[in-house]
């Protein structure tokens, strides 16, 4: 029978060689020195290439100022501007740091396919963000309302729409979400109509009713005369029927304002007309309910 002995001492004492040879301060200095003037070049490198992109987005702002360029095509100007000149800080930031960046553009070409799978999502609101400064279905400044959301567009990120709500909440909505969703701009178009309904009773003359509403915006600056202010009746109900008063705003962005004052303005007109405004109801009747009294047996 053969017996296998492991040279214990011997292994430890080739361990400890090693790792003297290693930390060997002869060996280690030099070594600790080169790579922390790699790191301080490197840095150095990003910071001027940091600097260099500061003071181009400042010129870039001057010269998109003069050239009266919006503000979303001087925010997407200025977003591919940071990319570029960032990236390139960093790839010449490897190359002082002494990686070999030719190597890792090949490693990561190899690990693409994964690399891709697991982003997809980054890339997808990428795309979908340059798909949105190109096509512009609208821009910074704007009220939309996307997936029911409802607010101006604060700024539009490679990765999300930001979109301030009207009681303060940022929303970041992710550009994929926005390029394939319906998106409704309140203030794509110059002008904006708002319809506020409210409803009558079945008794009151229509025609009256009509002039009560057209004499709230008849003399209102902020109601456009062409397209002119209407009455519609947009549904005859059982008790009740439904006016709705439809009037165009010269500033769209104060529609919400708008509705809120023609809403309490057309409350207090038909108040003071005696126009009724019927709600449901419920009436109780009393029914005198006879019972016929029961007849006991007694038995025994």
């Amino acid at each position: 029978m053969i017996e296998w002995r492991i040279p214990v001492d011997s292994f430890f004492t080739a361990v400890v060689s090693r790792l003297k040879t290693q930390f060997d301060p002869a060996v280690l200095g030099p070594a600790l020195v080169a790579l922390l003037t790699n790191l301080a070049i490197g840095l150095l490198t990003f910071a001027g290439f940091y600097v260099l992109w500061w003071i181009t987005d400042r010129v870039a702002v001057v010269l998109l100022r003069r050239g009266k360029a919006d503000e979303t095509s001087a925010s997407f100007a200025r977003t591919i501007l940071k990319f570029l000149v960032l990236t390139f800080g960093i790839v010449q930031a490897l190359s002082a740091v002494g990686i070999n960046t030719a190597a890792l553009v090949t490693s990561l070409g190899v690990a693409g396919l994964t690399i891709g799978f697991a982003a997809r999502d980054a890339l997808s609101n990428l795309i979908s963000g340059i798909l949105i400064f190109w096509d512009r279905p609208f821009v910074i400044g704007d009220l939309v309302e996307v997936e029911g959301h409802y607010g101006r567009v604060e700024r539009i990120t490679p990765r999300s729409t930001r979109i301030v709500t009207v009681d303060g909440r940022m929303l970041a909505v992710p550009n994929s979400t926005v390029i394939n969703s319906t998106v409704a701009s309140y203030t794509n178009f110059p002008h904006l109509r708002i319809d506020v309904t409210v409803t009558v009773a079945v008794t009151e003359d229509l025609d009256r009713a009509r002039a009560v509403l057209l004499n709230l915006v008849g003399d209102d600056p902020s109601v456009l005369r062409e397209p002119a202010p209407r009455v519609a009746v947009t549904a005859l109900n059982d008790y009740n029927v439904a006016l709705q008063l439809q009037t165009w705003i010269e500033d769209e962005t104060q529609h919400i304002t708008k509705t809120f004052e023609l809403r309490e303005s057309v409350f207090r007109a038909f108040t003071d007309a005696g126009i009724q405004m019927p709600f449901e109801t419920l009436e109780l009747t009393p029914i005198d309910v006879r019972t016929t009294p029961a007849i006991i047996e007694k038995t025994g």
